[in-house]
């Protein structure tokens, strides 16, 4: 699965346009992360639809994307797992760059991991996905 990373001019209604671009575009928001850093907008969000995701949002301008892969992993929906997971990643020395919530059912909660680059495969090793 991808994250899109999107850094805008902070601006009132800058994430309005991204939000309503891919709305009317019919491109579903599975997770978003929204905060300021530097006078700067940063939008993190994971579609249904990574492809029309990146053509309609290359259409606004002053925007830049940044696609990057992410791992999904689907959790017991229990206290404590999100920690087991983590404690994991640090103790193989990996990075996250972020983390958030994707989905969440009964019995299971969809957690979305971006690794820093270099990290990829090690958190892959470090979760047993290699």
């Amino acid at each position: 699965m991808k994250e899109i990373t999107i850094v805008a001019k902070n601006n009132l209604g800058s994430l309005a346009a991204v939000t309503e671009a891919l709305g009317n575009s019919g491109v579903n928001i599975e997770a978003i992360s929204a905060y300021e850093k530097n006078d700067s907008a940063i939008f993190r969000i994971v579609t249904n639809d990574v492809t029309t995701t990146r053509k309609i949002l290359g259409r606004i301008p002053d925007l830049r994307l940044l696609e990057s892969d992410i791992i999904i992993l689907n959790l017991p929906n229990k206290p404590g797992e999100l920690g087991k997971i983590t404690k994991k990643l640090s103790l193989k020395g990996v990075n996250l760059e972020s983390l958030y919530i994707i989905g969440k059912e009964s019995n299971y909660t969809s957690v979305g991991i971006k690794p820093s680059a270099d990290d990829f495969e090690k958190a892959k090793e470090a979760l047993g996905l290699k």
